[in-house]
C-alpha cells in the first residue's frame, strides 16, 4: 500500500513538473517579441480558417461572370477572379486547406519518423543500419522532386498531396529522434526502467521520447511553412490540389493565366502564403530559444 502511494506521489510530482516546464517555456516564448508576433499571426490564421465563412458575406464557390476580374474595391477588398468569385473569401477558406496540407504532411513525417527513430536509436544493430540506409535514400532525393514523383504515382488531390509532401519529412525526423535516443538510452533512468522489467515500448515512448521531443517540436513547427510551399509548388504544376478547391497554390496557378492584366489574382494569394510562412519561422525560432537551455536568456 505504501509503495503504491509512493508511486502515485512520484507520478503527481512529475505531472506538476511538466506543467511548470510548459508554463516557463511559454513565458520565455512570450518574452521573445518576434516569436510573439509570429504566434499572434499563426493564431489569427487559425481563427480565420475556423470562422472563414462567418467573416465574409460571399460563398467561396459561387460564380458571378458579370463580376469577373474586378479590381479590389469596397465590395470585394481583394477583387474577384476570372469566374467572379471573391478572392478574399477564397483565401480565407483556402487557409483551411493550406494549413491542413502543412500540418497533415508534418504529422505524417513526425509519426513515421518517431517510430523509425525510436527503433533505430534504442535497438541499434541491424535495425538501425536498415532504417538509416532507408533514410539516406530518401534524403538523397530533393524533397520537391520526391514530392513530384510520389504525386505522379498517387495522383492529384488533397490527401495524396499530404502523403507526397509528408514522406519527404520522414528522414530528418527519424535522424533527430535517433540522435536523441543515442544520448539518452544509457542514462540511469533508462537502466532503472529496464531493471524493473518495464516493457521496451513503454521505455521508448513513455520514458525516453518525452525527454527528447523538444528538437522535433522546433523542427516540425518550422517545417510547416516549407510543407505548405512544396504543396503550393505541386499545385502550380498541376500535381497537387486541383481547382476549384481554394488552396493558395491552386489559386496562384489559376491566377497566373491573367497575371499581365490582373496581377492581384496572384499577388494576394502569394502574400497570404508568404506572411504565414514567415510567421511559423519566427515562431519556430522562438520555440528553439525557449526550449534550448543553452540559448535561454
Amino acid at each position: 500500500m505504501a509503495e503504491k502511494m509512493t508511486i502515485a506521489a512520484v507520478n503527481e510530482a512529475e505531472e506538476v513538473k511538466k506543467q511548470n516546464q510548459f508554463v516557463e517555456t511559454f513565458k520565455r516564448l512570450c518574452r521573445n517579441k518576434t516569436a510573439l508576433i509570429g504566434l499572434i499571426i499563426v493564431v489569427i490564421y487559425i481563427l480565420v480558417a475556423i470562422f472563414a465563412q462567418v467573416l465574409t458575406p460571399y460563398d467561396y464557390a459561387q460564380m458571378d461572370p458579370i463580376s469577373a476580374n474586378q479590381a479590389p474595391s469596397a465590395a470585394h477588398w481583394f477583387g474577384t477572379d476570372y469566374m467572379g468569385r471573391d478572392i478574399l473569401t477564397r483565401l480565407m477558406v483556402g487557409t483551411r486547406y493550406s494549413l491542413g496540407l502543412g500540418v497533415g504532411a508534418i504529422a505524417i513525417g513526425v509519426i513515421v519518423g518517431i517510430i523509425l527513430g525510436c527503433i533505430a536509436g534504442y535497438f541499434g544493430g541491424a535495425a538501425e543500419e536498415l532504417i538509416m540506409r532507408f533514410c539516406d535514400v530518401l534524403q538523397a532525393i530533393p524533397s520537391t522532386i520526391l514530392a513530384i514523383v510520389i504525386s505522379m504515382v498517387l495522383g492529384t488531390g488533397f490527401v495524396n498531396t499530404i502523403i507526397a509532401v509528408g514522406i519527404g519529412r520522414i528522414p530528418l525526423n527519424a535522424r533527430i529522434i535517433r540522435a536523441q535516443f543515442l544520448s539518452q538510452r544509457k542514462l540511469e533512468y533508462v537502466e532503472a526502467a529496464q531493471a524493473t522489467n518495464t516493457s521496451q515500448a513503454k521505455i521508448m515512448f513513455g520514458h525516453i521520447l518525452p525527454n527528447t521531443i523538444s528538437p522535433l517540436i522546433v523542427n516540425s513547427t518550422m517545417g510547416i511553412g516549407g510543407a505548405i510551399m512544396i504543396a503550393a509548388g505541386l499545385s502550380f504544376i498541376n500535381l497537387g490540389v486541383q481547382p476549384p478547391t481554394p488552396e493558395w497554390g491552386a489559386m496562384i496557378t489559376a491566377g497566373k493565366e491573367f497575371i499581365r492584366l490582373y496581377q492581384y489574382q496572384v499577388l494576394y494569394p502569394g502574400l497570404f502564403m508568404a506572411v504565414f510562412v514567415l510567421a511559423v519561422n519566427l515562431l519556430g525560432d522562438g520555440l528553439r530559444d525557449a526550449l534550448d537551455p543553452k540559448l535561454r536568456t
